[in-house]
């Protein structure tokens, strides 16, 4: 599945535009390396976002094509964040 519909499907970004402008900006990796909206996700995958000086990391649990709102947080599992500047 497309990183920029996973974030979408999962709720962690409201709109699928905005993943897009988020994977444009490099603010989302996955498994440490910058990923562009194209990217296949696949389970196990570690994805970070930066939003500011904050991060969020999760990993990719399951990929579903479609979730009901109370079960897209079963999708993935957030991880503690790792300090700036560190890979994951």
């Amino acid at each position: 599945m497309r990183l920029d519909k996973f974030l979408k499907v999962s709720r962690i970004l409201k709109r699928r535009s905005v993943a897009n402008e988020a994977c444009d900006s490099d603010r989302v990796t996955v498994n440490g390396k910058t990923a562009k909206p194209s990217y296949t996700l696949k389970e196990n995958d570690v994805v970070q976002i930066r939003f500011g000086d904050k991060y969020f990391r999760f990993r990719v649990l399951k990929l579903k094509e479609t979730v009901k709102k109370e079960e897209a947080e079963t999708l993935y599992e957030v991880l503690e964040p790792e300090a700036p500047g560190r890979e994951a």
